[in-house]
Order: C-alpha cells, then structure tokens, then sequence
C-alpha cells in the first residue's frame, strides 16, 4: 500500500462537533468514491494510548483536487491535535484501501443507510454519481439526532438538482433537543420507512455505515424484512 507525506491544508466545522478537514491530494493517489485511508499525526505535540493513526473515509470525490475527510470532535489527543492543526502541518497518509465502492449493475437501485459521520462515504459516492451522470437509482437514508448535527446537510439536499436519480430522505431522532424545525422524517431507520420511500425492499443492493451498534441494527432490519444477506454491505466506525 502507497505511503505518502502530505500537508494540511484547512478545515471546517460541517456540523456542531463535526470537523471536515482537507489535505494535500499527491498527484498519483487515485481511489474509488467509498474508501478509505489511514492517517497518521506527524511528531505531534500531544499523544496518548489510542495512539496517533487513525482510518478515515475519504469524504471528498475522486475528481476533486484536495483530500476531505470528516470526523466527530472527542476528547482525545488525536482530535485535538486535528482541532488545532495549522495549515503546511505534515501528516502521512496511507491508502487507498477497501471495497465499498458503488456496485456496477444500474438496473439495481443502491441504498445508502447513514448514521452520523456514516456519511462520508456516501459523500464521494454522491458527489462522484453526479458528476458522471451515473443511471444508478440513488436513496440515501441518513439519520442524525438533530439538524444541527447533520454533517454536509446544505451540500447534499442540492443534489438532486444536479442529479435527479439522487434521492435524500433524513430522519432526526432526538428533535426535542433542537432549536430548529422539522418537517421530515423523524426516528430511526426502519423497514417502515424504507417502504414508505421505496419501490420495494426487494431488488436494491444496501450499504449501512455509521456507529456499530447502529450497521447491526440495520443489517438486522433488512435480513428480518426479507432483504437478501448477499444485497448488503457495511462499514461501521467505531469509537469516532
């Protein structure tokens, strides 16, 4: 796997406690909407025992000129370092890795079930579906516990004007605790809400990404509801 020493270069808050941070793309990095890569803190000024690598989604597209990735902000050395990094600061990055990658066959509809900063592979994968007019059929569940903690919200409720096959469907679980208005989805994914903006369960190909407890839950639901084990897939992110 390439190994590679490249430089901060910004970030930004997406959401309350969510950071997107971009990085220096090297000129033969080349990678699939979906994957990931590991980052490691360069002779950083804090470190402690969950260590100074982390592996991160890749958040941006492919085409796009500079590497996103996103993250929750914790209490740890590692995020804080991020927190406070300033730009030209080096980083090292391996990758890419994995086979979370859209499937090949457009006739089969994809359905994306987000939880949280789940959203980062879908956020290439949407991004880059767009951009080469992909046929795919595209329903991206995603669920947070509030519109304020919705990562790249403004971003992806766009999108179906540049690609009409994209479909968003959000859902807040805990709007009691907003300052906002809702007049979406509310409460966790389930098949009921799958079924209510889907033209069946059965057929598409489903990808779940988020916290783990949440990708179980999922792969459950859909098993229970019916949905073929060998039309769904997974990455879940533990600890982030």
């Amino acid at each position: 796997m390439p190994e590679y020493i490249v430089e901060f270069r910004n970030k930004s808050e997406v959401a309350e406690g969510t950071l997107a941070f971009s990085l220096q793309k090297p000129a033969d990095f080349n990678f699939k909407a979906g994957q990931t890569a590991d980052l490691t803190l360069v002779d950083p000024p804090e470190t402690d025992s969950e260590g100074n690598t982390r592996t991160f989604s890749i958040a941006s597209a492919p085409w796009e000129s500079e590497l996103m990735f996103a993250t929750r902000l914790r209490d740890t050395a590692f995020k804080r370092n991020l927190r406070n990094m300033k730009p030209g600061t080096k980083m090292k990055l391996d990758g890419p890795m994995g086979s979370f990658n859209l499937h090949k066959n457009a006739s089969k509809p994809a359905v994306f079930l987000a939880g949280g900063i789940g959203i980062t592979p879908f956020h290439s994968i949407v991004k880059e579906a767009a951009r080469q007019k992909d046929p795919h059929q595209i329903y991206l569940f995603y669920s947070n516990r509030r519109p304020e903690d919705t990562a790249f919200f403004k971003e992806l409720e766009a999108l179906p004007q540049q690609n009409p096959n994209f479909h968003l469907i959000s859902t807040m679980v805990e709007m009691d605790k907003s300052k906002q208005s809702w007049s979406g989805e509310r409460g966790f994914i389930d098949a009921a809400m799958l079924k209510r903006h889907l033209p069946g369960l059965a057929g598409p190909i489903y990808y779940a990404a988020g916290p783990p407890a949440m990708v179980a839950a999922m792969k459950e639901m859909l098993v229970k509801a019916g949905v073929d084990e060998d039309d769904v897939r997974s990455e879940d992110f533990p600890g982030y």
